[in-house]
């Protein structure tokens, strides 16, 4: 029997059972899930109604990832999966589909914000004093570059749970393209309440 998306054997809202009218039709074809792991880079191509074409992702080990405060958008090296709302078996399986919370490479974000604002973020308190050094030691920026990256930093702020994040060279992220439909493990930063409340989540 092949997979069906059809609804033609569900009961009624009341309660009653349809009658069976018709055998399954290729409109409503179903496939099997891609699901989509951590690894080398892997896509196969679907050929779907009317000749279009998806893209299932079977392995997939970066994407283009944004940092939405920032407006920066990077791409970045996925590390693990770590929280899927619908089904702890897809965090044990490192599956990636959309929705799933994930733990991202901070490098290249971090290297774009050191850059951008000319500030050193995700510092330990170990390393605060060799960073105060090294800084020294740069080379003098001229003072067209300095009063531009100081009038960018006017009402720069950085949250102190992305800041600790980025220390530790890991950001938590959420996938919001579909893997197995489009062959692409996109996705954005998470930051604010929504940040917080997936942290909760993860200490259950």
């Amino acid at each position: 029997m092949g997979i069906t998306r059809e609804g033609k054997h569900k009961r009624r809202e009341t309660g009653g059972r349809r009658s069976q009218f018709r055998k399954k039709r290729k409109f409503e074809l179903g496939r099997p899930a891609a699901m989509t792991r951590i690894g080398e880079k892997r896509i196969h191509e679907v050929r779907t109604r009317g000749g279009n074409k998806k893209f299932r992702a079977l392995r997939l080990d970066s994407g283009n990832f944004s940092w939405g405060t920032e407006v920066c958008t990077r791409k970045v090296r996925v590390l693990d999966v770590v929280y899927n709302a619908s089904n702890n078996e897809l965090v044990r399986t490192k599956t990636l589909v959309k929705g799933a919370i994930v733990v991202v490479d901070a490098h290249p974000f971090k290297s774009w914000y050191e850059g951008h604002y000319g500030v050193k973020i995700g510092i330990k308190k170990s390393q605060a004093a060799a960073a105060a050094s090294t800084e020294e030691e740069e080379k003098k920026k001229s003072s067209h570059v300095l009063r531009k990256l100081a009038a960018r930093g006017k009402g720069r702020t950085i949250e102190e749970s992305i800041d600790h994040q980025m220390a530790s060279g890991r950001l938590y992220a959420k996938i919001t393209s579909r893997p197995g439909q489009s062959g692409r493990c996109d996705g954005a930063i998470l930051e604010g309440p929504e940040l917080a409340f997936y942290l909760k989540q993860l200490k259950k």
